[in-house]
């Protein structure tokens, strides 16, 4: 099992002390989350709480996820980084492709790209970004990502995209893992099909069980199976060995650990206080 501690919706003046913490105490990684903005009014649904509410998020300070990776790589040395998950859907393919190369060159490739769909019809409506064919667009995203990052010319004439063929420098010396999160069927399929990993958030052992079962099964008929695969989720079962266990049995191969629960609007906490608990967790079940 590889541990993740989670930085981010916080202060932004503690994300560089928690990174080095973190690298210190030992954490495989840390994961950060994405945000563009809180719209004043949205009918979108937040799927991954109880209720679908959106309230917990409208003061949650969000600093930019590429920046704060770049910013926290720089002031480490071996940790790793994810974006849990990124909103790749709404933002232009070879714009990111450029941020995530950038960050790989700068910090000897230590990057994995947590990917996804926005759930949020508001966030497409900000930047611009047609909400139909949403899938379709993020499908088209993943290749485009891959081709830029080849060091070759690299051209695309999809359903969505027609980019000139074109090619970026410096790009990674090895290529960027891409984690793809969501719940839903499609997610399930494109993680299974195009992904080198999934990312899940708020669901129990016994759904996370299933999902990876059927990503499994979808990694058979889609013949990926013998690819190199992580299963990244959040922590609440985390805390015990035998929650670990459970979790190791049924496919898990990173945990996310955070200390705070953001659903139900829980004040964020001091910053000495937060380096105490990622302490004790390493001691207690990552160092022990």
């Amino acid at each position: 099992m590889r541990f993740s501690y989670q930085i981010g919706m916080c202060d932004p003046d503690h994300y560089l002390p928690l990174a080095r913490a973190a690298e210190q105490a030992g954490y495989d990684g840390i994961c950060v989350s994405d945000s563009i903005c809180y719209p004043q009014e949205a009918s979108s649904k937040y799927p991954y709480n109880k209720d679908g509410s959106r309230e917990f998020l409208e003061s949650v300070p969000f600093v930019e996820s590429l920046i704060s990776v770049a910013a926290m790589a720089a002031v480490t040395e071996n940790i790793r980084f994810a974006t849990f998950v990124y909103k790749l859907a709404v933002r232009q393919a070879p714009v990111v492709a450029k941020q995530v190369q950038g960050i790989q060159s700068l910090s000897g490739n230590r990057f994995d790209f947590g990917i996804g769909i926005s759930p949020w019809e508001e966030d497409f409506a900000v930047c611009g970004v047609p909400w139909e064919k949403r899938g379709k667009r993020f499908d088209e995203q993943i290749d485009i990502l891959r081709g830029l990052e080849s060091g070759e010319y690299f051209g695309y004439q999809g359903e969505m995209h027609n980019i000139p063929a074109s090619k970026m420098c410096p790009v990674p010396t090895q290529p960027t893992s891409l984690l793809i999160g969501g719940h839903a069927e499609p997610a399930l399929k494109r993680a299974a099909r195009q992904g080198d990993g999934w990312m899940c958030a708020g669901a129990d052992t016994a759904q996370l069980d299933a999902y990876i079962k059927r990503i499994m099964q979808l990694r058979e008929e889609y013949g990926t199976s013998d690819r190199p695969f992580r299963v990244f989720t959040t922590g609440q079962d985390a805390f015990t060995r035998e929650g670990i266990a459970r979790l190791e049995n049924i496919g898990i191969t990173d945990v996310i650990i955070a200390f705070r629960n953001v659903y139900e609007m829980e004040a964020d906490k001091p910053l000495d206080e937060k380096i105490a608990m990622l302490n004790w967790y390493a001691g207690e079940f990552i160092n022990g």
